[in-house]
């Protein structure tokens, strides 16, 4: 995909911490760290994936982004009308507007629509909302949206227990495209869809990404899925970034021994292919009291004494590859060569 020179959103040291409290006084004895620092920027155009294990802060991110829920600290700046645009500070009242121009793909195509409205007045709501349609335009405009998104007209009028959970999911497509957003959070929109359906909507995704000149930033924890889709990869551990690349570069060149082990489970599709598989040890240490140092040193296989004491800093290798570890130019690790290397024209990547 062409990447523009336009940065449309920048994350500076974003966190986001949670109250744990306890007692009858409710009291609060410490911290969730569900978000600890993070800073990326997504160009205009591109799609931006964020990889991670089950909580490890990337659906917080998303939600972030798009202000559903406050942030307890750092900045996260939209280019609106040519001008960065704080949203963590906007007031309130004037976040209607502005979301507008940001919408979310939620991942659960069952329990993201309402079983008690048709189509017609899902795909809708928005438009109604805010005062855009309404009588026979609103109409037409649902209809273009459904058609978009591989529906039919006569799909209009039936509710959502009558579709399979693909045909759900392109109905949440369409909610989202409705206002007709620049940025896109889609939040894990496949991992509940069988793999064939994976496969559609995936593709539906990118056509509309060039249909309607969208930006994503994809979250997902499945390697191979975002590789197929994604201009640049960000790695999340704890709630840091702990590596930022281009696609191609970080599957090749991982430089952090997290993405390394990630790479490693990836399934590939060449039967003659011997995986050494990296198994972590240890648990995921607990977000309210992460390890001194650099958050993966316990379960890393190269750390050293200074990853248990010191802070790896965020820095740049070159080529726009980012990266937080101690032994990053030291570090020779495993990558994976390109899935489509394998197959020029994967399966999986067929039709829509």
């Amino acid at each position: 995909m062409e990447q523009k020179n336009l940065i449309l959103l920048e994350v500076r040291n974003l966190k986001k911490y949670f109250p744990i409290q306890r007692g009858f006084f409710r009291r609060v004895v410490g911290h969730v760290r569900a978000v600890d620092g993070v800073d990326f920027f997504i160009r205009e155009g591109e799609t931006l994936g964020l990889v991670g294990e089950s909580g490890c802060g990337k659906t917080t991110t998303g939600r972030l982004i798009l202000r559903a829920i406050d942030p307890t600290e750092g900045e996260v700046l939209f280019c609106r009308n040519g001008e960065m645009v704080n949203i963590a500070q906007i007031p309130k009242k004037e976040m209607k507007a502005l979301r507008r121009e940001m919408q979310i793909i939620f991942q659960d195509p069952f329990s993201s629509l309402n079983s008690r409205m048709t189509v017609m007045d899902i795909v809708s709501e928005p438009l109604v909302i805010h005062g855009i349609a309404k009588g026979a335009e609103l109409k037409s405009q649902v209809r273009e949206l459904l058609e978009a998104v591989g529906l039919k007209a006569q799909h209009m009028n039936r509710y959502p227990y009558a579709f399979s959970g693909g045909q759900r999911q392109r109905i949440g497509i369409a909610r989202a495209l409705a206002l007709r957003p620049k940025l896109i959070v889609a939040d894990e929109p496949v991992s509940a869809l069988d793999v064939s359906v994976q496969a559609q909507v995936l593709n539906l995704l990118r056509d509309l990404q060039q249909e309607f000149g969208l930006t994503y930033l994809f979250i997902a924890h499945d390697l191979s899925v975002v590789e197929h889709i994604s201009d640049r990869v960000a790695v999340m551990y704890l709630g840091n970034i702990v590596e930022l690349a281009a696609a191609e570069n970080l599957y090749i060149n991982p430089m952090h021994p997290y993405t390394e082990a990630l790479l490693s489970a990836v399934p590939r599709t060449d039967p003659d292919h011997v995986t050494q598989r990296i198994l972590l040890t240890g648990d995921v240490p607990n977000p309210a009291a992460p390890p001194p140092g650099c958050k993966f040193h316990p379960r890393c296989h190269y750390a050293r004494d200074i990853c248990k004491v010191q802070v790896p800093e965020w820095h740049d290798l070159g080529d726009d590859h980012w990266v937080a570890c101690h032994l990053a130019d030291e570090l020779k690790l495993a990558g994976i060569s390109p899935l489509l290397d394998e197959h020029p024209q994967p399966s999986y990547l067929d039709g829509r």
